[in-house]
């Protein structure tokens, strides 16, 4: 089983935020693969599952905040005994330009909370990313105001064809290996 884990804040006010981005490339590929998205009280997550391309794949969205993500992936790794090296996270990342989508599988968490809690609770840095870029806000402008602010109207327009190409990430690393998908994505 292949596993996705896209990171945000659960609650209205946060749907289209910068920070939930990871939320809404879930979202999209549920949508694209018919796949339902419910809460699951022992991972503390909402979770879909279903087969994609002959594959067992499973959707998930912390439903922790942000900042304790990782008990979430802990909890649906003992649970359904699920292995890292299938996991794909998918998130937010301030370094990238709004638009670009860069593929790690190892790195610190560079300052994302939701990042920090997974190396905590999997005791690793070892893991498939899909970062998607939100660019840095003005110089002197609050961080945590940033993220939790909602895309402007133009990047709302711009966001679909986005979040198709992290679908089509996700869709690759059914069939290959990570490295092949990062060489395919991060060109």
């Amino acid at each position: 089983m292949k596993w996705f884990v896209g990171l945000g804040n659960p609650g209205p006010q946060y749907e289209t935020t910068r920070h939930n981005i990871g939320f809404l490339a879930i979202d999209r590929f549920a949508g694209k693969w018919g796949i339902t998205l419910k809460p699951q009280g022992k991972c503390k997550a909402v979770i879909g599952e279903g087969n994609v391309q002959g594959t067992k794949v499973a959707l998930i969205k912390p439903m922790t905040y942000m900042n304790l993500s990782g008990e979430s992936v802990r909890a649906f790794m003992d649970y359904y005994k699920a292995e890292l090296p299938n996991m794909t996270v998918i998130y937010d990342d301030l370094d990238t330009v709004f638009g670009q989508v860069r593929l790690r599988y190892q790195g610190s968490a560079g300052g994302h909370n939701g990042i920090k809690s997974i190396i905590q609770h999997t005791g690793t840095q070892t893991f498939d990313r899909i970062r998607m870029g939100i660019s840095r806000p003005a110089p002197g402008a609050d961080i945590a105001d940033y993220v939790l602010s909602r895309f402007a109207k133009a990047e709302m327009q711009e966001l679909p064809p986005i979040l198709d190409r992290v679908c089509h990430a996700m869709e690759y690393r059914l069939e290959h290996t990570f490295e092949q998908t990062m060489a395919k994505y991060n060109g």
